[in-house]
């Protein structure tokens, strides 16, 4: 009987402070989506500025709805390495209210709404790549198909209890392979199927609103602490409090790292750099920043900053249109955010696992974090692929080069995102709006 006494008292109980908490971060990660949507629609031209507004903001409704009806429970029910499943949390229809998730102190209701709100913007950063040229209602079911075939199941093995990646020891505090690598790698196996802009390499495609894309990237900045400090699920401890430290020093050091780059590749520091470097650095510290100290964030957002700074500029040199560089600033930024634990670890955060300079010499920690890595990134970009080309061959992925050259706002949303009649009116206001600089790009040849 003491016995039992003990272990009911040792139990986890509802921890209303950690209830607060959670359901704080969630909120700001809702916000990083809206934040996703300025970043992108100013990076865009004038005549695409709603559709990629539309993109992301679409998310937060197909993706809420199939996350209630059964993402959740194929995501995190008990099942095999793959895929998970539980029926009494399809349509959250059998989950109490104060029902703890395993082994926190949150109730299964927080933690559900925490992850949707991972999984609502997950889609929506693919969206990046596609600018311009995409069908609204194509994306709309490419939304849906995705989250069912390649984000349930990647989040799954990352981080449900089951999943191959997570029992295999694959550190990713927050989403560097599920979200980062993940919608990185779909993009660019989408773009492939859909090819590129009419007059990419030829036509200049900057930003039409800089001020916007900075807003953006405050918003998610702002937001990305929820996103990180939040994935502790808890602030009993401070892991979350140290993830916190370092998502602040990664993006800041990516931020200095980025500018430093264009300043000597191209002699000038520009808002769109600045703006790219720190959610270069944000991204890489999602999956190591509970695993680094804050020396080791500044490391990661540094190299962070350069490499993914220099990627950007692969699409030229390789053929691909990755509109607004969503490959080479989530995919790279993943990437070596991912792969970096493998050498910062402290063994003091999240796991006691060490990287390559804390004294694991034999590089196994390394070694699992290329396993993770790579099955998300041939996956992900694999079934993305197919899920574009099933899609591109029945009901079509891409407007018509007439719609696309006049304006896929106007063509599928019958709206434009600014009334020019006003500068004007009649011919001079549409004059106006023929004459707005067109969409961005990093690479400096493009613009010239």
């Amino acid at each position: 009987m003491a016995s039992a006494i003990t272990l009911a008292a040792e139990a986890p109980k509802l921890s209303a402070a950690n209830t607060g908490f959670m359901l704080i971060c969630s909120a700001l990660v809702l916000l990083m989506t809206p934040g996703l949507a300025f970043f992108y629609g100013g990076m865009v031209r004038v005549k695409s500025t709603l559709n990629m507004l539309m993109m992301s903001f679409i998310s937060l409704g197909i993706v809420t709805i199939l996350w209630v009806l059964y993402g959740f429970s194929l995501a995190f029910g008990s099942g095999s390495a793959l895929i998970g499943w539980n029926a009494d949390w399809l349509g959250l229809s059998n989950i109490g209210l104060t029902e703890l998730w395993d082994g926190y102190t949150i109730p299964i209701f927080v933690f559900m709404v925490f992850q949707l709100m991972f999984a609502i913007i997950t889609p929506a950063l693919i969206s990046g790549a596609l600018a311009d040229r995409v069908k609204f209602s194509a994306w709309s079911l490419f939304v849906a198909l995705w989250l069912t075939v390649v984000y349930i199941p990647v989040a799954h093995w990352v981080w449900g209890a089951d999943g191959w990646a997570f029992k295999l020891g694959v550190i990713d505090f927050a989403g560097g392979t599920a979200v980062h690598i993940n919608a990185g790698a779909g993009a660019l196996g989408v773009i492939l199927v859909i090819g590129k802009r009419v007059g990419f390499k030829k036509d200049p495609m900057r930003p039409h609103s800089l001020p916007l894309v900075m807003l953006g990237a405050g918003l998610l900045w702002f937001g990305w602490f929820g996103f990180n400090a939040g994935s502790w699920l808890g602030n009993d401890d401070g892991v979350g409090a140290l993830m916190f430290v370092n998502t602040q020093v990664a993006t800041a050091a990516a931020m200095l790292a980025w500018l430093a780059y264009e300043k000597i590749r191209h002699g000038a520091f520009t808002t769109l750099g600045a703006a790219s470097g720190a959610v270069a650095g944000l991204v890489a510290i999602t999956p190591s920043g509970g695993a680094v100290s804050p020396l080791g964030a500044i490391a990661v957002g540094a190299i962070a900053g350069v490499a993914c700074a220099a990627a950007v500029g692969l699409k030229f040199k390789f053929g691909y249109d990755d509109s607004l560089d969503v490959v080479g600033v989530h995919m790279v930024g993943g990437i070596i955010g991912s792969l970096l634990i493998g050498f910062f670890a402290t063994g003091k955060g999240q796991s006691t696992a060490t990287g390559v300079f804390y004294g694991d010499h034999t590089f196994t920690q390394l070694w699992k974090q290329f396993a993770g890595v790579g099955a998300v990134l041939a996956y992900s970009l694999i079934a993305s692929a197919v899920l574009a080309f099933l899609l591109d061959r029945t009901i079509g992925m891409r407007v018509s080069q007439d719609e696309e050259i006049s304006g896929i706002d106007q063509a599928e949303h019958a709206e434009t995102a600014y009334d020019f009649s006003g500068a004007g009116g009649g011919v001079l206001g549409s004059s106006v709006a023929h004459a707005q600089a067109p969409a961005g790009s990093h690479n400096k040849k493009v613009d010239a």
